[in-house]
């Protein structure tokens, strides 16, 4: 496995406490250890222009930077106790905690207050800035995180048996196709984390899971869910190495020169047991010519007469009726 630009490693943390300071790098590779641009003793920040804050601002804007560093920021209360809930459900520890920022004179959000970690207090002006909002009354605290472990960034020169890596689970994995709007990428990892998929692949032409805006969307689960980033090269290769079936959500129209399926609670069953890739394109753009030649296409029935729903309502759709059998109530 080669990943860009930035090495990713699991670590084995004591229980109870998965966040460290600590930075680690893969035996079998080359890559710079990381360490935290912030001198020890520092334990509040109230200027916008410290080189720290300036550091974890290029890490909100940039991508390139930010894979760059290993490292983004994670706003607000509920997406980080989010993550730390779901590292207390798992003996894989894929999260790190570089500190915690929050707001001066702020408790220590609840929830949070359990587990070690540095501790810098902010200033409201430095609050508004990393956080990007216009008001800071509903953000305390801010994480600065490493890019998760469960994150993947492949290459053309990945062997085959590299993909056994990607998912614990490949049962069912949700495909993006050149999906750009963070909102709705974010949702879409959300709701594929609430029904339980096994992970996310992106394919060329998606938006960066670890952007601010999907960030908040997907409330933490871009830490959460195993993701790959790769090619239709990739994405073959898993499905062959796991024998998995592709379908892909397309409206149906009288126009189309392949058939359209109907989304259903029979076909539903009919897959329960069978490893899937359900594929989603872009709301502008649609399917790519690849995935709509490679999948079979499943439409969702509407009575009305709109001729597509928005890709992350979509999405919702067909991850709840596809999501595995066991889960669907």
């Amino acid at each position: 496995m080669q990943c860009s630009n930035t090495c990713w490693a699991s670590s084995v943390h004591p229980p109870g406490r998965f966040f460290t300071q600590s930075s680690h790098h893969n035996e079998d590779t080359s890559c710079p250890v990381v360490t935290l641009p912030l001198p020890s003793h520092v334990k509040s920040i109230t200027s916008p222009s410290n080189p720290f804050v300036k550091h974890c601002f290029k890490l909100r804007h940039s991508s390139s930077y930010r894979y760059s560093h290993g490292s983004a920021l994670v706003v607000g209360t509920t997406p980080i106790r989010e993550i730390y809930k779901f590292q207390q459900s798992t003996q894989e520890r894929t999260v790190e905690m570089d500190c915690l920022l929050l707001l001066d004179k702020a408790e220590i959000p609840e929830g949070l207050d359990d587990f070690s970690v540095r501790l810098v207090r902010v200033s409201s002006l430095v609050m508004k800035k990393l956080s990007g909002l216009q008001s800071t009354e509903s953000v305390e605290a801010i994480a600065l995180m490493r890019i998760p472990t469960s994150f993947f960034s492949v290459n053309d020169d990945t062997n085959e048996t590299d993909c056994r890596r990607w998912f614990q689970s490949p049962h069912r994995i949700l495909v993006l196709d050149r999906i750009q709007d963070p909102g709705n990428l974010g949702t879409l990892l959300r709701s594929a984390m609430a029904f339980r998929w096994g992970g996310v692949f992106l394919l060329s032409g998606c938006c960066d899971p670890f952007n601010e805006k999907a960030l908040r969307a997907s409330r933490g689960a871009s830490f959460q869910l195993p993701i790959v980033s790769g090619s239709w090269i990739h994405l073959e290769t898993l499905k062959n190495e796991f024998q998995m079936k592709m379908i892909a959500g397309h409206p149906d129209s009288n126009q189309e020169r392949k058939p359209v399926s109907p989304l259903s609670q029979g076909l539903a069953d009919s897959l329960a047991d069978v490893p899937l890739c359900l594929v989603l394109g872009s709301e502008g753009s649609g399917l790519s010519e690849k995935s709509w030649q490679l999948c079979e296409l499943v439409s969702i029935p509407m009575a009305g007469e709109f001729e597509s729903l928005n890709v992350s309502v979509a999405g919702g759709i067909f991850l709840y009726m596809l999501q595995p059998q066991n889960r669907r109530v």
